[in-house]
């Protein structure tokens, strides 16, 4: 072993990978690999569906941290997705974390991806990617919301990169795709009015299905008087939002998603 081999930080891998399959009426379980730092727990449910919390064993992420999620629901499956707790990217000497998400929904379907924030710390450098594969029929809600450091904690981000990709697919014809970045002065960058306000906490989400021009007006009443909008065309409705912290920005989040589930609560990890 060389010397540049002995100096060189140990990174974070994992990969976790959950198919589920319908059987006597609920959502059960088809397969489960896991391996490195990816875990991928279900707890019981008194439902049809299934519950999966994902989980980074290594504490969180940073510059070079590799980790790789996969979700297959089959036919008539529901299954909801979140996670353990925050995701915490740190600073990084070198290198940028990559998170991959790959979500297959088949038809009649459903699945629902909820991962807590995404807490981004001073210098943090990160890419992250979701792919949606949805078959006729399918339904997929998506969330993705993101601090800018712990504004209770007197943090904030001042510099640093953050990447995020998104594309959805309904029978391998694209129906939504977008790309955020910021690079650089994040306070600056956040600033503008039309960027964040000077906010430091953001979410998207996104409903893919049948209800989506139902769900529209509920939405828009939930948001009341918050820092965003929804809009839908088609089978497809996307809220966006910015709020002052996390606090804030969960308060207008949790009554949203509720509504998008038909009432359901957030997964119980949740904690407000």
């Amino acid at each position: 072993m060389t010397a540049l081999e002995t100096k060189r930080p140990q990174r974070a891998r994992g990969i976790g990978r959950l198919t589920a399959k319908p059987f006597g009426g609920r959502t059960r379980l088809a397969e489960l690999f896991q391996e490195g730092s990816a875990k991928i727990r279900l707890p019981d449910t008194f439902s049809a569906e299934m519950e999966a919390v994902i989980i980074n064993t290594s504490g969180g992420l940073t510059g070079g941290d590799e980790m790789q999620w996969v979700i297959n629901a089959g036919p008539d499956c529901h299954v909801t997705a979140t996670t353990q707790a925050c995701e915490k990217v740190y600073k990084a000497s070198a290198g940028t974390a990559a998170v991959s998400t790959r979500i297959s929904v088949a038809s009649g379907a459903r699945v629902d991806w909820l991962p807590q924030e995404t807490i981004l710390f001073d210098h943090a450098s990160m890419t992250r990617r979701l792919e949606v594969d949805l078959e006729a029929g399918a339904e997929f809600l998506g969330l993705e919301a993101v601090l800018l450091g712990r504004k209770a904690m007197g943090e904030a981000m001042t510099a640093g990169l953050f990447r995020d990709r998104w594309r959805i697919r309904r029978e391998g014809r694209l129906v939504h795709a977008e790309d955020l970045r910021f690079d650089g002065d994040i306070p600056g960058i956040g600033r503008a009015p039309a960027v964040l306000g000077a906010r430091v906490a953001f979410a998207t989400v996104l409903y893919c299905g049948p209800q989506a021009e139902a769900y529209l007006d509920r939405v828009r009443h939930v948001l009341g008087d918050a820092v965003g909008g929804a809009s839908q065309w088609r089978d497809k409705l996307i809220v966006r939002l910015t709020a002052a912290d996390g606090f804030a920005l969960r308060k207008i989040l949790i009554p949203v998603i509720s509504v998008l589930r038909n009432g359901a609560p957030v997964p119980k990890v949740w904690n407000l």
